[in-house]
């Protein structure tokens, strides 16, 4: 079990305080949400709150994210009613025995791949892709509520653009006591942050709003409330155990976990990082498979970290996981005791709690500071931004994804490179192009390679040697072609075929082929490989200096026994203990 908070200090009395305030207001956010999130994946509301209690008490147990609110999402229940409804064939008990299978199924397969430690996917969400997939994903949530500060009833599921489509067909039929609640609520929030920050805004807009409700009587209004919600704690089940359905589910399965933990994650490292703490990948794998695998025995869908949940946790001050619990607390006191408490809170509430919440991840300063300094990050940030808002969130990650895959497949194919001389007076070799002092010797070129070689860069590698042998060095044609490798941290067999090519064309042109700075790990590939054999022993040296005077024989460089060859000597050593 890990210890819950993960606070250095303790935890103090004011972190519980604002881990009570974040749980309540999540909680209570909860429950309306999960039964929304029911029906969407064709479940009675019930299930809703189901999938609200049990998994969030295994994640706050497990989880790593100390803000991170766990439970039914729009997406994930979208993918289980697209999964079900096939097999279910309108048979409402056989669709609920379904789900929970699809539960299960997702929670082995996160725990799975927790526990092989698969986290490392998450690396691939580079900053700026993160950026743009929270910018976007909280315009999308943002809109996702407009239905509920309208009044109007405007599709679901069809994408960002259909939904303004939508809204701006329907604005003759716009309810105005809805909207004006609604707005009131968002003023109400928006002041309570600037002004009285210590103040429960959520909460408080919770309370006087359902007052208000009740007191104006704004439901013979017009206005829409959370209504009656059904009382009982879940029993536990078995989840039927249907080798065919569950061969048939295994795809929509494999999708849930891994579009629920890609979003989850997502959006839990942009929390951590805001906190300055570590997020644990691996762990948020085995904590979502542990929430949906026993949530599934629990009458629970699956789940996964919910974007504005979290926002709403964190913008109500949780500190620690307690918030989670707190939250589970609500939502199983209310199935108890609760449920005619929340039955007069308008919609446009919760809609404007959520909406808030997420108006603070739109991270135009990002975006700006991207375009000043790096361009090529901001085309990322802008492609997952685009494809979040007018494709959908799920696309949005995997555009992410891809983004930052091609990313690295571009800066590695073009690493950088340098053509170096020697600085007056001294045996340091710099770049020429940032050190205009530095000086080639006569006919010798020296390049250094800034990256591992690999089948991804091996052509330019090929290209750029060819350019350095195609110019003059120190006013002479070159004879000579110094590597520096003191960079290269790694020369896979695609690369060894290149440099083999290199030392065939050098050798019949009659010239020279030097190495200098190779690691002791490169050094045994390049010899298992034959290479060492095949550019000779003696032109391998310890440094650059070395290497020209070997070239030049203005030393002891050109001898076996000279201190050029302390590299090339040490071949009899065993691997790994060389420069």
């Amino acid at each position: 079990m890990r210890q819950l908070g993960g606070q250095d200090g303790g935890y103090a009395g004011e972190a519980l305080r604002s881990d009570l305030q974040a749980g309540l207001t999540v909680g209570v956010m909860l429950i309306p949400q999960g039964m929304a999130y029911a029906l969407i994946a064709g479940m009675p509301p019930i299930y809703g709150l189901y999938s609200a209690l049990v998994p969030l008490v295994v994640y706050a147990l497990l989880g790593s994210s100390r803000q991170l609110a766990v439970g039914p999402v729009a997406i994930v229940s979208l993918l289980v009613a697209a999964g079900v409804a096939p097999l279910a064939e309108g048979d409402p008990e056989r669709w609920i025995g379904l789900a929970l299978l699809l539960a299960l199924m997702v929670g082995v397969l996160q725990l799975a791949m927790g526990l092989l430690r698969f986290g490392f996917l998450t690396n691939f969400l580079s900053h700026p892709v993160l950026a743009g997939f929270t910018s976007a994903a909280a315009i999308v949530i943002g809109a996702s509520q407009l239905r509920h500060l309208v009044g109007v009833d405007l599709p679901s599921g069809e994408g960002f653009p259909a939904l303004v489509l939508a809204l701006v067909r329907e604005l003759g039929a716009v309810h105005l006591p809805t909207l004006a609640l609604g707005i009131g609520g968002i003023l109400l929030l928006v002041g309570a942050r600037r002004w009285v920050p210590r103040v429960p805004g959520a909460l408080v807009l919770v309370v006087v709003a359902t007052l208000v409700a009740v007191v104006a009587g704004l439901e013979e209004a017009g206005v829409r409330l959370v209504g009656e919600v059904p009382a009982g704690l879940p029993m536990p089940v078995v989840p039927p155990l249907d080798g065919g359905a569950a061969l048939r589910l295994l795809p929509v399965a494999l999708t849930i976990a891994l579009i629920g933990f890609m979003e989850s994650v997502a959006v839990a490292k942009v929390y951590a990082g805001r906190h300055g703490y570590r997020l644990d990948a691996n762990q948020e794998l085995v904590a979502l498979g542990a929430a949906n695998l026993v949530g599934a025995f629990f009458r629970s869908f699956p789940v996964t970290g919910g974007f504005s949940r979290t926002a709403v946790n964190e913008g109500a001050g949780a500190r620690t996981q307690v918030a989670s619990l707190v939250s589970a607390a609500i939502v199983g006191l209310t199935l108890l005791f609760l449920t005619g408490l929340f039955a007069g809170l308008p919609n446009a509430a919760l809609a404007a709690i959520v909406m808030v919440a997420v108006a603070g991840l739109i991270d135009w300063r990002e975006a700006r500071h991207l375009w000043q300094t790096d361009r090529h990050d901001f085309a990322m940030m802008g492609v997952t931004f685009g494809v979040t808002l007018l494709v959908g969130i799920e696309a949005g990650i995997l555009a992410g994804v891809l983004a930052s895959l091609t990313s690295l497949v571009f800066r590695t194919s073009r690493p950088h490179s340098a053509v170096l001389g020697r600085l007056p007076g001294s045996r340091t070799w710099r770049n020429l192009n940032r050190h205009p002092s530095a000086r080639e010797e006569p006919g010798v070129a020296v390049l250094r390679i800034d990256a591992t070689l690999c089948f991804a860069n091996a052509e330019f590698l090929t290209e750029r040697i060819d350019e350095v042998l195609a110019r003059p060095a120190g006013d002479a044609p070159v004879r000579a072609l110094v590597l520096d490798f003191h960079a290269v941290n790694g020369v896979d067999s695609t690369a060894m075929h290149v440099l083999a090519g290199v030392q065939g064309r050098i050798r019949e042109a009659g010239h020279e082929l030097h190495f200098a700075g190779v690691k002791g790990p490169v050094m045994d590939r390049l010899e298992w490989a034959g290479l060492v054999g095949l550019v000779g022993r003696e032109r391998f040296h310890l440094e650059v200096d070395q290497a020209v005077e070997a070239v030049l024989g203005q030393g002891s460089g050109g001898s076996e026994e000279g201190e050029s060859t302390v590299l090339a000597g040490s071949m009899s050593e065993p691997r790994g203990e060389r420069v």
